[in-house]
């Protein structure tokens, strides 16, 4: 058993797909296939199954990845503890949600390669609780999400940032229009009825805009439910409805004027950015470099 073939398991396991593991780590997928079915004869078990497109461990597949995250961890804290000194080289696993990854990642993780371009980094997007569980079976090192503000003796938090959730439309957008020249915020309710396009009700700020508006005895019935932000605002930018979105993730669409914020009347929402790790986690040199970075661009 060979760690490449390890590291290509995790790989495809995190990205349930060999032809994303490949790319990630600069194999072909003929490669990739070749390194599972290795492992698979060793082992002596089948650690995937391929349903159509989808790529997804089987029962002894998950308790294999388990063990894989343990030794590639172990692995790691080995390498750091003989060259401290040398340059960062290791692997770091990072859970986040879609929006923080389409906006705010590029800019990080571009900023990080440049200093570190030796470490690989797998980055996992799904829902908060997900990655949360994760983390706590050790699969993620670090889980940086946009959420209410999270409290749990089993982890700790190295960063907390106040984001606002503001209601969005294109510029052009009657309800942009009509707050542009009034000068006034709009009721509430005047645009409930309107056509949204939503993120799935998992979704940190869904979640909280949801339980707002039924605790008011009001609700949004979207067209649309989708989990992927960059969709939404490309949407948004051709007026086709409207969304409810963190402000950073619109920054540079209000700044360049193709889309507005609305201003509603007595409502204020906000969430909150933060970066946890597991209390019990060994902090690797790139765990440590990667929230020294993120604090300073936060």
């Amino acid at each position: 058993m060979e760690l490449r073939e390890i590291q290509t398991f995790i790989q495809a396991a995190q990205l349930k797909s060999f032809s994303k593991a490949a790319q990630a780590l600069g194999y072909s997928q003929a490669a990739v296939t070749i390194q599972i079915k290795n492992l698979e004869e060793e082992l002596g078990i089948h650690l995937f199954d391929r349903i159509g497109k989808q790529t997804i461990l089987t029962h002894q597949g998950s308790i294999f990845y388990n063990y894989a995250i343990s030794i590639m961890k172990d692995l790691s804290e080995a390498k750091a503890a003989v060259t401290e000194t040398e340059e960062l080289n290791g692997f770091l696993t990072i859970g986040t949600i879609e929006s923080i990854c389409a906006s705010i990642f590029p800019t990080l993780l571009e900023r990080f390669h440049e200093q570190h371009p030796n470490v690989k980094i797998s980055i996992v997007l799904d829902s908060p609780d997900v990655l949360l569980d994760r983390m706590n079976k050790n699969a993620i090192d670090l889980v940086y999400l946009l959420d209410q503000r999270i409290y749990d003796h089993k982890w700790e938090k190295v960063l907390e940032e106040p984001e606002d959730i503001f209601f969005v439309a294109s510029a052009e957008h009657p309800c942009s229009k009509k707050a542009a020249a009034t000068k006034n915020p709009l009721e509430l309710d005047e645009i409930l009825s309107e056509h949204f396009l939503l993120t799935e009700k998992n979704a940190s700020y869904r979640f909280v805009l949801d339980r707002y508006l039924a605790a008011n005895d009001k609700k949004i019935d979207p067209y649309l439910e989708i989990g992927n932000t960059e969709f939404i605002i490309n949407l948004l930018k051709n007026n086709a409805g409207l969304s409810f979105l963190p402000e950073f993730s619109v920054k540079n669409e209000v700044t360049a004027e193709r889309l507005s914020i609305l201003p509603i009347k007595d409502f204020h929402m906000r969430i909150w950015r933060q970066i946890l790790y597991h209390k019990d986690k060994w902090i690797t040199r790139e765990m440590n470099a990667f929230i020294e970075l993120a604090k300073q661009i936060s």
